[in-house]
């Protein structure tokens, strides 16, 4: 096994991990204030110090690790949910409908992440749900043409042309040979756009339109932290090294991935 692949599934595995621990136990419940110990740097009481309402840090970033996971999930799975769907479907009918859905796609994608999460917030409010929906709208055209552009390469090949003659209708075809030749691709796709979610949903949550307090967010903690930064630098360290270590885990088993469907 590649070390970029071990590497990359043992850093993700740790956040995952922190992630599930923390829905059933963190060091301290990040909801309860302590005036008396607020801004305390790293010690044996609170590993990774407190924040400027005293509450522990180590406990925000595993919370918040929770956070950024199941929105960056639920963004691709919104994404490649219907993406995969549309852009085999245009691999399929060609003509007009693959037109329609490619210029659907382009009209999407015209739409940044960050335009389509304002526009959300100012008709359903900040959240979670709005940076999901932003997130996964955004990433819809990306799995329609990643999959549509390997799909029309599948379709050429001679089996399914023997598939074709055999009888197979198009939706046969395309379960049946298609996809199961697809998923590597869509796989490595999925994982790289897993860090981009990652990185979006910090994104927004720093300029206040992802998840709300009281529930941590990696990204509301280093818009907190930016203006103490200079005498309590832990409050943006850690949370930015938690997202720099997520993305870098995702790259690198993407990265891997996609060196080994390469090979193959």
């Amino acid at each position: 096994m590649r070390r970029d692949l071990i590497g990359g599934l043992s850093i993700a595995g740790l956040i995952i991990g922190a992630a599930l621990l923390s829905l059933i136990w963190t060091p301290y419940d990040v909801t309860e204030l302590a005036i008396a110990s607020r801004l305390a740097g790293p010690s044996i009481d609170h590993w990774l110090g407190t924040d400027q309402l005293g509450r522990d840090v180590l406990s925000m970033v595993m919370i918040g690790a929770r956070v950024t996971l199941g929105v960056a999930v639920s963004a691709i799975a919104i994404g490649a949910g219907i993406g995969v769907p549309l852009g085999l479907l245009a691999a399929i009918k060609r003509g007009i409908a693959d037109d329609l859905v490619m210029r659907a796609n382009d009209l999407v994608f015209a739409f940044p992440a960050l335009l389509l999460a304002i526009l959300l917030s100012a008709s359903l409010g900040s959240g979670a749900i709005c940076a999901v929906l932003a997130i996964g709208i955004f990433n819809i055209p990306i799995f329609a043409r990643i999959t549509r552009g390997s799909a029309l390469v599948i379709w050429q090949r001679d089996y399914i042309l023997a598939a074709r003659v055999a009888g197979k209708s198009a939706t046969e075809i395309t379960v049946e040979h298609v996809l199961p030749n697809i998923s590597g691709t869509i796989l490595v796709q999925a994982t790289i756009q897993f860090a981009f979610a990652i990185a979006a949903e910090a994104g927004l949550a720093y300029l206040g339109i992802g998840a709300q307090p009281p529930l941590p967010s990696w990204g509301r903690m280093l818009s907190d932290a930016q203006t103490m930064i200079s005498f309590a630098p832990w409050l943006a360290i850690f949370p930015g090294l938690a997202i720099a270590a997520s993305v870098l885990a995702l790259n690198l088993i993407g990265g891997s991935l996609k060196s080994t469907l390469s090979r193959s």
